[in-house]
């Protein structure tokens, strides 16, 4: 069944002939008003006073269309429909009841049964309620991270990253090129500790560089993942914040926006040429610019910036650690490369035991041992590897006694 009150058309012509009727207007004043013919004008009017404003609605209103499906059809379809097809779509349900059930019938149509029928209704995707955050109140309670890819040194040079971090209370900003956005680019520009000291948290995105989800035996004991970097950040007391979006670290992001503008230009005049010299217009030149510029008085006085720690307190955290185990013959794998642990050090690192192999940016490596006493390292030295042409010879090192830059002691090797 259709419609079976009046259409706006039809109300608007009921209307314009009540005035007519009263006397406000003459029937050619009426025609003009419908946008109608003086003749069609006489003709609803002739309507109009014959049955009023009933009169005037269409004739097949409230009637069943000629081209109507059968009700029997109609309820046979939506009785299939129901049945094997109750959490589909129209437009999916339709294809399957086209191909598998023989029931040719339009998509918008079936929508509109079901809809009738309360077999579906429509879910609208609402976007994500978002609140525009507003600014930390303390320098040092948050710092944005995050690093932004650029042709920097336009055509005289490759493409490259900044690193860039920006105090959310005061724009304050600091920043170091890199090749790529790694674990020892983001420690780099992590310097920001000796300038300023130790931020309270950092508001990075959902690089695994950053963060990770936790793998299976971490689920299984009820552990977060962490990774390289988020274990260095651990160890200085900074949290790690993940963002859901791009916008909600926009301080960063539009500061991007700014050095891709501004810098590009100012290294174009100082002829810079390469990253190295772009780091040091950076520290130089351009970040103390930029800050007089851009950056703003925090709302509190209050620095929430703890004290930074020593040049070899640092030290002592930026290493990449994994551990490994032990094997039979005393070697550690690790990176492909086998380490042979030195025979003082069997009593305290015994075949199958579990060491810690930790590397620095400089490539130097110490293995220690949960066995150990504290802020001691084992001996090791380079061995063979095995190729598909036999045996390849490789230069040995032989580390002893192995100067640790991140106790701030020379360790004795065993």
């Amino acid at each position: 069944m259709g419609r079976t009150g009046l259409s706006s058309q039809e109300l608007s012509r009921v209307e314009v002939m009540g005035r007519v009727k009263a006397g406000g207007l003459r029937l050619r004043e009426a025609a003009e008003l419908l946008e109608l013919s003086y003749r069609q004008a006489k003709r609803i009017w002739a309507r109009y006073g014959v049955g009023g404003a009933q009169a005037l609605q269409h004739g097949n209103c409230g009637r069943r269309s000629n081209r109507a499906y059968p009700m029997k059809w109609r309820a046979a379809v939506l009785q299939q429909g129901k049945a094997r097809y109750a959490d589909f779509g129209p437009t999916l349900a339709a294809e399957h009841l086209a191909s598998d059930d023989g029931f040719e019938v339009h998509a918008e149509t079936l929508r509109r049964w079901m809809r009738e029928a309360g077999l579906w209704q429509r879910q609208r995707r609402r976007k994500r309620y978002r609140q525009r955050r507003e600014r930390k109140a303390h320098c040092g309670e948050l710092v944005q991270l995050d690093g932004s890819f650029h042709e920097w040194l336009e055509e005289g040079g490759p493409r490259g990253c900044l690193m860039h971090m920006v105090d959310d209370a005061t724009t304050t900003a600091l920043g170091r090129f890199s090749e790529e956005e790694t674990i020892w680019a983001a420690a780099g520009v992590l310097r920001w500790i000796e300038r300023y000291g130790v931020p309270r948290a950092l508001y990075t995105d959902w690089k695994n560089v950053y963060v990770r989800p936790p793998n299976a035996q971490e689920r299984l004991r009820g552990e977060p993942g962490v990774t390289q970097f988020g274990r260095m950040c651990e160890k200085l007391g900074i949290r790690i914040i993940a963002a859901s979006s791009p916008q909600a670290k926009g301080r960063v992001e539009r500061a991007h926006g700014t050095h891709q503008d501004r810098l590009v230009k100012k290294l174009r005049l100082a002829g810079i040429a390469n990253y190295e010299q772009a780091n040091a217009y950076l520290d130089e030149h351009y970040l103390a610019e930029h800050n007089r510029r851009y950056a703003r008085p925090a709302a509190a006085e209050a620095d929430y910036h703890r004290t930074r720690p020593t040049a070899r307190q640092l030290d002592e955290v930026f290493w990449l650690e994994e551990e490994r185990v032990v094997s039979e013959d005393w070697v550690v794998r690790c990176k492909n490369r086998l380490l042979q642990l030195e025979r003082q050090s069997q009593h305290w690192a015994p075949s199958r035991s579990r060491v810690l192999v930790r590397e620095n940016q400089a490539g130097e490596i110490a293995i220690h041992s949960s066995q150990a006493p504290e802020k001691l390292c084992l001996g090791w030295r380079r061995v063979f590897k095995r190729c598909d042409r036999g045996f390849v010879s490789v230069p040995v090192v032989y580390v002893h006694p192995l100067a640790l830059p991140d106790c701030g002691q020379t360790s004795a090797c065993l």
